[in-house]
Order: C-alpha cells, then sequence, then structure tokens
C-alpha cells in the first residue's frame, strides 16, 4: 500500500470521528482503531514498506478528547450514518439558517448514505438555535445535527 494511502486513511479516520477502518489489498492490510486513546495504527505489510512507513505514522497527532457540553433546547440527530448536506444542491440557498422557523416534517437537511439522498425533516416545531455540523461533513448515528428552540 502506498505511504500517501496511508496518510489518507489516517487523516480520514481522525477527521470523520469513525472508530475503526480495516483495509486490505491483495496481501497488504490496514486496520485502524480509534478510541479513548490516541488514535492505534495497525499495519501488516511487507518489512520494506513497514522501516518507510514509521516517520509517517510517528507524525500523526494525538487526539484531545472532545469536551462534554450541554445543549440547550431540543437537539435533531442523525438517523443514519452518512454525509451531511445543508442544501440540496452545491450552491443552493441552505434548507435552514440559524433563527429560521421551522414546522413538524419541513426538510432541514439531507444526508447522503449509499449514494442516496435522505432529505431529513424537523420532528419539532421551533427556531433553529444552533447547527452543530459543517457542510458535507461525515456524520455518524445518533449525532447532534441541530438545536432546536
Amino acid at each position: 500500500m502506498d505511504l500517501r494511502k496511508l496518510k489518507k486513511l489516517i487523516d480520514l479516520v481522525q477527521e470523520s470521528g469513525i472508530a475503526e477502518l480495516e483495509v486490505t489489498e491483495g496481501e497488504e492490510r490496514v486496520r485502524i482503531v480509534r478510541g479513548g486513546k490516541p488514535a492505534e495504527v495497525t499495519v501488516n505489510m511487507p518489512a520494506s514498506m513497514a522501516a518507510a512507513a514509521a516517520p509517517v505514522l510517528a507524525a500523526v497527532p494525538r487526539l484531545a478528547q472532545p469536551a462534554e457540553t450541554k445543549i440547550d433546547g431540543h437537539v435533531v440527530k442523525s438517523p443514519m450514518v452518512g454525509t451531511f448536506y445543508r442544501a440540496p444542491s452545491p450552491g443552493a440557498k441552505a434548507f435552514v439558517e440559524v433563527g429560521d422557523p421551522v414546522k413538524v416534517g419541513q426538510t432541514i437537511c439531507i444526508i447522503e448514505a449509499m449514494k442516496l439522498l435522505n432529505e431529513i425533516e424537523s420532528d419539532k416545531d421551533g427556531t433553529i438555535k444552533g447547527i452543530l455540523v459543517e457542510n458535507g461533513q461525515p456524520v455518524e448515528y445518533g449525532e447532534p445535527l441541530f438545536v432546536i428552540e
């Protein structure tokens, strides 16, 4: 496995918040596990590549534990794993902005999962108090997306 791919996989795990990633290409296998401690990387590859990968693995920054934060208001959580989008298409106006009123059943975002675009609807009447996810960011099941007041 090419060192650039290995570095990209490590970055993907760090940025996305996923707990574990395993990739197998032919005889080479890479397993990256992230837990409460800094990212643990297990690599099974030829000795010549392992020596070359050491500087890349040593350069991976340590992850800090996210601080627990108290959120006031109703939290709309992701019903699935996927990619969060605030608008129906690139360049289009976002479904909602902070301060916008929303009604039950109103589309507030899209989550793309397995090439399918799933409209996520508000489950409460109110006003958008906060948007907790960046456009294009991967989200996990149960991850807070919006706060409605």
